[in-house]
């Protein structure tokens, strides 16, 4: 009885550290493609950020199918996001292209963590109504990430205007509907 009751409180405490760790392993990708951005290796950078992505998605839907959403697990993700999502991808986009434009584009760099860090922030204060309001830093990071793929072809002050009108949809006021 007494070690059924110790394998039933360890079984719980892994559960409900579950989406908690998968949190932390989306920063950690985040992190590294930080690192290997600034090592120049941008393609891997690039592909740390979309698995970052994959990690963001399973740790929120796990937390809710196991019914363990937490104030803390909620805090932490957003504290993950704004490294996968906002730190990498603007990284990824100066290396690779903005860099060019000297202070322009740095602060259209800049100008994207600090819009993705307010829409995070935003969120963390707002009730849970089933709606987004503003594009989530997630979709902004991953869509910022995928433009990184057209530098080759597209025309490079284009990459000041990708940057401005994501940083601008993430503090908007429009709201989507959360699937």
């Amino acid at each position: 009885m007494f070690f059924q009751n110790v394998l039933d409180q360890t079984i719980k405490r892994i559960k409900a550290q579950t989406a908690n760790v998968l949190t932390l392993v989306n920063l950690s990708l985040g992190g590294f493609a930080i690192i290997e951005c600034i090592k120049g290796n941008l393609s891997l950078s690039l592909l740390l950020i979309f698995i970052a992505a994959l990690a963001d998605r399973f740790d929120g839907m796990i937390a809710r199918k196991l019914s363990i959403e937490s104030e803390l697990g909620k805090q932490l993700d957003s504290m993950s996001d704004i490294i996968s999502f906002g730190v990498a991808p603007a990284l990824l986009i100066y290396q690779g292209i903005l860099f060019e434009y000297g202070a322009p584009g740095s602060f259209f760099t800049i100008f994207f963590i600090g819009c993705g860090a307010f829409r995070l922030a935003r969120f963390n204060i707002t009730e849970n109504n089933g709606y987004f309001t503003g594009l989530p830093i997630t979709a902004a990071g991953c869509l910022a990430t995928l433009s990184f793929l057209g530098i080759s072809y597209l025309p490079p002050q284009i990459y000041m205007a990708i940057m401005i009108s994501l940083s601008f949809l993430m503090v908007s006021p429009f709201r989507i509907r959360k699937v």
